[in-house]
Parts: structure tokens; C-alpha cells; sequence
């Protein structure tokens, strides 16, 4: 008995030290993220101040190539009359000549120098992307490693009973939240926060531009600024209905369903035809949100996978039962090599219906496109 204490005492410690090191490796990860980031930006703003010297020695060079044709024209006439030019006018034509020519050579080879640092910096974004791609996933993937091995899996034990299908479901929510997460930072990352930076990039343009180009260029900046935090403001709104709508809460599943539909068709340029058939009630909360979510992931499939140009959603309450269908006129797949492939989504939706007592039922062929089904009993509303 004694033996079996010190045998658990003994794994725990080796657990802890092993929680502990991948902890740490999890941090080293985020500082080499951070770093390469950091570099990335400003490789980004060295690389923008490159291509403008760039376009500016170009036009520089164009015009320096004008004034030393119309030189070595000046020289050729001078030199063919020296009884109507002075030798004065004969050298000096020839320095102008030989003075612009040096000029062009020296801007030709700055040019040069320019372009080959722009192709240096450029490979080093891709570089640098590669490495900040790389690093983000491995701490995705070291914080589901944490997480399965911090968390209690036992809360699952009265929904599931078989362990394997215990900890397997367990290891796929956690990828899940790790994979959402990392959507919401990519989403805040490439919209509202890239949109920002511009802003504050070019908010420090405004002054050197009312000072080179006058208050009206000046002015014209700023109403482009004004543009651009309207649109990381809509970026940060839809960020923020994705992950709650919060019409759900006030108004209830079926108004929200059909602000929902308005607001991806004016997004995403996909037609949508929403319908409703029975009376409109509101149903508990947590029964809204789960068939909110699961015919909002349906007509994200539909959109970013299937690549459906149209998608036809009909709700009923009718006869005990909440009725969800979702078809799309996408490029569909193959049910027999999904189900192989053990999809998550899928396997999450069947899940979710299956806590609510209901039956869910997807069919789809490649190239007709694909219609799933959503059946919830409405008496299961009493437990929810």
C-alpha cells in the first residue's frame, strides 16, 4: 500500500516536471514568435521606405538620362564650330556632359543597390513568415499537450462512458478552442490590428504632407485615415457578432437567424434564401445558441469549403420538433472519405445534436452539392 502511495507521488512529481518543461518550452516558443514578429514589422516598413526610393531614384534617373542626351547634343554642336563657340563654351559644354553622365551612373548604380536590397528584404519576410507559421503551431499544439494534461477529463464521464471515446473527444475540443482561437487572433491580426498599424503608420504622413503638398493634400490623408478606422471598426464588429450575436440574447433564434443570413450575403456576395415555417416562439437560451452555432457553421462550410455560389436555409417548428435544413449548390465531397478523415466539424455537430436528443444527417456528391439536416425535439427545451 505504502509502495503504490510513493508509486503515484512519484509520477505526479515526474508529471509536474514535465508540465513544467513544456510550459517552458511553450514560452521560449512565444519570445522567438514575438521577436520574428517584431522583425517582420520592421522589415515591412524598411522594405515600403525601399520601394519608394526606389520609384524616386527611378525618376531621377529618367530625367537625369534627358539632360544628358540634351548635353552630349550641346557638346556635339560646340564641337563642330570652334569658330562659333569659345573654348570657355567648349569646356563647359563638355563638363555639363561628363558631370550629368557621372550623376546617371551613380544613380543607375544606388538603383541597383536599392533593388537588390528590396529582393534581400523580400526573402527574408518569407523567411520570417515560414518561421512565425511554424512557431504559432507548435504552441498550438503545446497547449493542447498542457491542457490534456492539466484538465480533469473525468467531467465528461457521465456523457461518456467509454474512456477511449472519453479523452479522444476530450483532445478534439480542446484542438477545437486552440483552432478558434487562432482564427480569432489571424482574423484580429490581418483585419482591425494591420488596419491600425496603416493608420498609425500613415497618421505620422500627415504632417510632412501638409508641409510638402499643402492642407488640402493634407486633408485628403486624413479623410482616408477617417475610411480606414471605419472599416477596422466593421472588421471588429463582425469579430464580435461571430463570436456571440448578441441579437440571440434580445430578439431570439429565428430574427437573428435572418440578420445573420443579410449580413454574410453583403460579405461574402453569396445568395442566401432564408425561410420560416410555423409560429415564432423563443426557446431556452442554450437550445438557441447550439442551433445558432450549428446552422452557422453549416453556411461557413458551405461558403469557405464548398465554395457554394447559392444556399437555401429552411427552419420549422412543427409537429415537437425544431427542423433545420442547410443545402448549397457548392462542389460537395465524397460522405464515405469524410467519414474516414474523421472530421471534427461533423463530428462536433453530431455530438452537439445527440446532447440535445436530436438526429443529424448530412449527404452530399461531388459537384451536386451538399444539404444537411437538423432535428431537435422541442420537449427537450424542458432540460435545457
Amino acid at each position: 500500500m505504502v509502495s503504490r502511495k510513493w508509486d503515484v507521488r512519484l509520477l505526479d512529481q515526474i508529471l509536474e516536471r514535465l508540465v513544467k518543461t513544456v510550459d517552458n518550452s511553450k514560452g521560449e516558443i512565444f519570445q522567438i514568435s514575438e521577436h520574428c514578429r517584431q522583425d517582420y514589422q520592421s522589415i515591412v516598413d524598411e522594405l515600403k521606405s525601399i520601394k519608394l526610393m526606389v520609384l524616386q531614384t527611378i525618376d531621377t534617373g529618367d530625367k537625369l538620362e534627358t539632360k544628358v542626351r540634351m548635353a552630349r547634343k550641346r557638346l556635339s554642336e560646340v564641337s563642330k564650330d570652334f569658330t562659333k563657340y569659345s573654348e570657355a563654351e567648349v569646356r563647359g559644354a563638355y563638363e555639363q556632359a561628363h558631370q550629368l553622365q557621372t550623376e546617371l551612373t551613380m544613380n543607375r548604380q544606388e538603383e541597383k543597390q536599392l533593388r537588390e536590397r528590396r529582393d534581400e528584404l523580400e526573402r527574408r519576410l518569407v523567411g520570417l513568415q515560414e518561421t512565425i507559421d511554424q512557431a504559432d503551431r507548435l504552441a498550438s499544439q503545446i497547449t493542447v499537450v498542457l491542457k490534456y494534461l492539466t484538465s480533469d477529463l473525468k467531467v465528461f464521464g457521465e456523457v461518456i462512458e467509454d474512456a477511449k471515446r472519453k479523452q479522444d473527444f476530450g483532445i478534439r475540443i480542446i484542438e477545437a478552442q486552440e483552432e478558434e482561437r487562432k482564427r480569432i487572433s489571424r482574423e484580429i491580426h490581418d483585419g482591425p490590428a494591420q488596419m491600425l498599424a496603416n493608420v498609425l503608420m500613415r497618421s505620422d504622413l500627415v504632417d510632412r504632407v501638409f508641409r510638402e503638398r499643402g492642407a488640402k493634400e493634407a486633408l485628403n490623408e486624413i479623410k482616408s485615415l477617417k475610411q480606414m478606422v471605419r472599416s477596422a471598426l466593421y472588421e471588429v464588429r463582425k469579430i464580435i457578432y461571430d463570436l456571440r450575436p448578441m441579437a440571440l440574447d434580445d430578439l431570439g433564434l429565428i430574427p437573428t437567424l435572418k440578420k445573420y443570413v443579410h449580413t454574410v450575403e453583403d460579405y461574402n456576395k453569396v445568395k442566401i434564401n432564408f425561410s420560416f415555417i410555423g409560429e415564432e416562439k423563443r426557446l431556452p437560451s442554450k437550445l438557441e445558441v447550439a442551433l445558432f452555432r450549428m446552422i452557422q457553421e453549416s453556411i461557413q462550410n458551405a461558403i469557405k469549403h464548398a465554395e457554394a455560389s447559392e444556399i437555401t436555409v429552411k427552419v420549422e417548428f412543427r409537429c415537437g420538433k425544431v427542423n433545420a435544413s442547410i443545402r448549397d449548390n457548392g462542389k460537395g465531397f465524397d460522405i464515405n472519405q469524410h467519414k474516414s478523415d474523421s472530421s471534427f466539424g461533423i463530428m462536433g455537430m453530431k455530438e452537439r445534436i445527440e446532447l440535445l436528443e436530436g438526429n443529424f444527417s448530412i449527404d452530399s456528391k461531388i459537384g451536386e452539392g451538399t444539404h444537411v439536416l437538423i432535428q431537435v425535439p422541442l420537449e427537450i427545451a424542458n432540460y435545457v
